[in-house]
């Protein structure tokens, strides 16, 4: 992966680099010249775009290395945040590209970007490897993972990684297909939370889910005709929580698979919750139990 070097940089990313002809250029027309021969093309390469101020931030900070590139609005010139971003970029050796807002538009799919997108590298290794990484990453805390069986909302998958990562999940666990990807509208609802916690996508999440019990974790599924509730189990120790997709819930071999099966109270009308609604209080639901049992063991 290259990187832009040399040559002086003006206060917003303008490139001044030195004329054949003699004289300077000025950086800005470079980088607008440049700009459709830097856009990656259309296909594959979009789903490897992370867009939205927070979550081209978190890349840079913590994960410069997956980074190719990253455009940068006309907004540049008074946003204080997109400036930062053009900084950090440089820090880490980041080609920046100055973009029109037709430009950002596109890349990001008509989506919200707030004048900043970012290309990036996948995550390297299988499934496999990536699950080993995230475990030991967890060290001697009980790692706790999410797992989501045929959440086909990018929207739904962006908002769960988002409370995964604010509840420490070690990983999130998805089926190869039939499942939403790492799409850009995954990246920017997960503001952040896409680039800090791996999304592991296995082809046989039922075998997945097996191999995890072998290795000592408990496997607990929601489920709206569950007869215990959430709050009548512990989570303290290293758990799995299996969530279904809205509607159709868990897959039957994936509720197989669990060995516990829980339901969230529900005290109005209605039946059930958003996925994502029903991720945050269940994750939350183990943090709560694993903060009060330190606590406890401190006191």
């Amino acid at each position: 992966m290259s990187r832009e070097r040399g040559g002086r940089r003006g206060t917003h990313g303008g490139r001044h680099e030195r004329d054949p002809k003699g004289g300077e250029r000025d950086g800005r027309k470079e980088h607008h010249a440049s700009r459709d021969r830097g856009a990656p093309a259309d296909g594959a390469a979009h789903t490897n775009l992370a867009y939205g101020i927070h979550a081209v931030r978190t890349l840079l900070l913590h994960h410069a290395q997956r980074v190719r590139q990253v455009w940068l609005g006309s907004a540049i010139e008074t946003s204080s945040r997109l400036q930062e971003l053009h900084q950090l970029a440089e820090m880490a050796r980041v080609p920046v590209r100055l973009a029109a807002d037709d430009e950002l538009d596109r890349l990001a799919s008509g989506e919200r970007h707030q004048g900043a997108v970012a290309q990036t590298v996948p995550r390297a290794g299988d499934p496999e490897t990536q699950l080993e990484e995230a475990l030991e990453a967890a060290g001697d805390v009980p790692p706790l993972l999410l797992v989501l069986d045929g959440v086909t909302d990018p929207h739904n998958l962006g908002a769960c990684m988002r409370s995964a990562d604010a509840a420490g999940v070690a990983a999130v666990i998805v089926p190869r297909d039939r499942a939403a990807g790492l799409t850009p509208v995954v990246h920017k609802v997960a503001a952040g939370a896409a680039e800090t916690v791996p999304l592991v996508a296995v082809v046989n999440l039922a075998r997945a889910l097996r191999e995890l019990k072998q290795r000592g974790f408990w496997l607990v599924g929601t489920a709206d005709d569950a007869t215990r509730t959430l709050w009548d189990i512990d989570l303290t120790g290293p758990t799995v929580l299996v969530l279904g997709s809205e509607g159709e819930g868990m897959r039957r071999l994936t509720r197989e698979a669990c060995d516990q099966l829980v339901s969230i109270p529900m005290a109005g009308a209605v039946e059930s919750l958003n996925v994502s609604v029903a991720t945050g209080v269940a994750l939350f639901e183990a943090v709560r139990q694993r903060r009060a049992k330190r606590d406890a063991g401190s006191g």
